[in-house]
């Protein structure tokens, strides 16, 4: 049986009152707005449907404890409670006596990363003359040489390619946007697949702009480019985690293995704080240290090699 919200129905005018003033006054993406969506109508229901205002703390503190005992990930658990906090301050404003309700403490790990290897083979297996081949070619240069997250690589659309300068235009999250280089490699994949694949894929279509096209003509989902890209990490034989954000994880940590400043990197990645570009140093700090068991003469135990 299908929920309201699983019909396109909006049971709770409260949620969709507070989302509306969220994506005005936060600039909150539509993938951010839909995921307060689902877990503050989860929160509503389990509460009986309840308004703001006949909300006690006690019943966020057991509906908290409930997503514990279900076993979902501390991040996730946060990311709820932040969303009801929100929720809550802008329908009570100052009798919002919540801000005192903590989540669960989270460890911060690190990041899969595929080496430049194992990138240079994932790119490796897109090559060739079909059209597929040369979109999906174009599309893993470019996730490669920019660092774009899955759901900014899906909404470029072809006006913002600037071929003439190897850039390309990117728009983040909180619609921040941010002109971000390709290089040679991703921007000789982009030309040939707008000249050669591209208009094979639109076919007579002219509805959207979208860069890359499915096979059907139309714009990528997240979900349907993030199928596409986990294919060809399989073929690879890559059993690493993968995950959406693992070839963003691998441009960064590239990057300042190279020597590339932090603050650079975090412009090129959209980061609007250096803080969440800092969880790279410690990736870096990683490899530094594993070439120097590797390599010095006096790292490994008992001085031998």
């Amino acid at each position: 049986m299908q929920t309201d919200v699983q019909n396109g129905k909006k049971p709770f005018p409260e949620i969709e009152m507070f989302l509306q003033a969220a994506a005005v006054e936060m600039g909150l993406s539509r993938n951010t707005i839909d995921a307060y969506r689902r877990d503050l109508t989860h929160f509503v229901t389990s509460l009986g449907g309840k308004g703001a205002r006949g909300m006690s703390r006690q019943e966020i503190n057991k509906y908290l404890q409930g997503l514990y005992s279900l076993g979902l990930n501390p991040s996730t658990v946060n990311r709820r409670l932040s969303a009801i906090k929100r929720f809550l301050r802008f329908h009570l404003g100052d009798l919002a006596k919540f801000e005192a309700i903590q989540g669960p403490r989270l460890t911060r790990r690190l990041p899969v990363v595929l080496s430049v290897r194992e990138v240079e083979k994932i790119l490796a297996l897109s090559q060739g003359s079909d059209p597929i081949q040369v979109r999906d070619s174009a599309i893993l240069e470019t996730l490669y040489a920019t660092g774009m997250r899955i759901s900014e690589l899906t909404s470029v659309d072809l006006a913002v390619y600037a071929p003439e300068i190897s850039f390309i235009m990117v728009t983040g999250k909180g619609n921040r946007q941010r002109l971000t280089p390709l290089g040679s490699y991703a921007a000789s994949a982009i030309d040939r697949y707008v000249k050669e694949a591209r208009p094979l894929l639109a076919g007579a279509k002219t509805s959207g702009n979208r860069l890359f096209l499915t096979r059907r003509g139309k714009g990528f989902s997240r979900a349907g480019m993030w199928k596409l890209i986990h294919g060809y990490v399989k073929k690879a034989g890559i059993r690493k985690k993968v995950t959406p954000h693992t070839f963003r994880h691998s441009f960064a940590t590239h990057l300042l293995e190279g020597g590339a400043d932090l603050r650079v990197v975090q412009e090129l990645l959209g980061h609007a704080s250096i803080s969440t570009t800092q969880i790279y140093t410690h990736l870096s700090r990683e490899y530094l240290l594993e070439v120097h068991r590797q390599y010095h003469p006096r790292a490994m135990t008992g001085g031998t090699r």
